[in-house]
């Protein structure tokens, strides 16, 4: 059987570097190896690329960066050549690469940036494209088709640097407090507040602007979150439903990271019926924005039964405690047979390019 050469990217420019770290090395420690040849890629934390040959426990640790390890690296752009360039002072030459899994989180990862590069350079990805991923890590436009397709949104509203503060305010108390405010285009809930009162919008705004240059004020809705793992291109294949129980406040980083008071639970505690539809709606959401491979599609299920969308994770984290495995552990998916049917599905011709 042919071994096929998977390019593991991870780290990158963006706050979520440290996860995607994590979820890296989990892809790595469950990679089949007998199928899959390894080649990690590290993106260091201001940019630079390179090969990491040393041992994957050093990535876990973020140890992996250093002159002893790594050589400076870069894809051909040669759609003809699927290679990693090797550019290091006295260690040219290059590394087949058959397949790249991009394990990278937020901006200048998940974004369609890094996507549109691997496709430029023709070799299969295992993942969304370029297009589904920068429109779903944009909340103001992934709403907009959404909602065109008849799933409710979140009612909300977009702001650019050098906004009318009374429009901003004019709309936020139109909406009813609390709302939620956030960066348009970031990831794991950064920059991401909870505003309660009047008081404390403008300072949540300047916090969001911290993070993008446009920012999304939204209402908040009554009920809680659902997430549906979906798997696939042509059939589509859903893991079980998973609910986030809060005690308090919002899945924000530390609770999503940590869960320190907050808890998973897959299946989620609903009646059979409403999972079903939450399958059903996921799958329209995951078409609606040309996902392709994975996502993670999540929502939110009202006190009448209603689900409301709130955003897609075109890279959600990959532990093998994170949300995406687990919802497809319980629907009799192993980690390992995930990342192999991911990978299968990559040589397939997974994205829509």
């Amino acid at each position: 059987m042919k071994k096929y050469h998977v390019a593991v990217l991870f780290g990158g420019c963006s706050p979520e570097y440290t996860v995607s770290l994590q979820s890296a090395y989990a892809v790595l420690e469950n990679l089949d190896k007998e199928r899959f040849v390894p080649v990690m890629v590290g993106i260091s934390r201001e940019g630079s690329w390179y090969c990491f040959r040393g041992a994957i426990q050093k990535i876990k640790e973020d140890l992996w960066c250093n002159g002893e390890d790594c050589v400076p690296a870069m894809l051909s752009l040669d759609r003809g050549s699927h290679r990693l360039l090797l550019t290091g002072e006295g260690k040219g030459g290059f590394l087949p690469v058959d397949i790249v899994f991009p394990v990278l989180h937020g901006q200048n990862g998940e974004d369609g940036t890094v996507q549109g590069l691997v496709e430029l350079a023709g070799i299969p990805l295992a993942g969304c494209g370029a297009l589904s991923s920068a429109l779903c890590m944009d909340k103001d436009r992934a709403h907009r088709l959404v909602s065109a397709v008849g799933v409710r949104v979140p009612k909300g509203r977009t702001f650019l640097r050098g906004f009318n503060r009374q429009e901003l305010f004019a709309f936020a108390r139109d909406t009813g407090y609390p709302v939620y405010v956030k960066p348009v285009r970031a990831g794991s809930s950064f920059g991401v507040t909870k505003v309660e009162e009047e008081e404390g919008l403008m300072q949540a705004v300047s916090r969001a602007f911290s993070y993008d240059g446009e920012v999304i004020v939204e209402e908040a809705i009554d009920g809680f979150e659902v997430g549906c793992a979906v798997l696939g291109t042509g059939e589509l294949v859903t893991g079980e439903v998973d609910e986030v129980e809060l005690a308090g406040g919002f899945f924000d980083f530390t609770e999503k990271y940590t869960l320190k008071t907050s808890a998973i639970h897959v299946p989620a505690r609903i009646d059979g019926k409403w999972a079903e539809e939450i399958k059903k709606i996921a799958k329209v959401i995951y078409r609606a924005l040309g996902c392709s491979v994975f996502a993670r599609v999540d929502m939110f299920l009202t006190p009448g039964g209603e689900v409301v969308f709130n955003e897609v994770n075109t890279i959600p984290g990959f532990t093998e405690h994170s949300r995406y495995p687990g919802m497809m552990r319980a629907a009799q998916i192993s980690f390992p047979q995930l990342l192999t049917r991911i990978l299968e599905l990559a040589l397939e011709g997974g994205t829509f390019a």
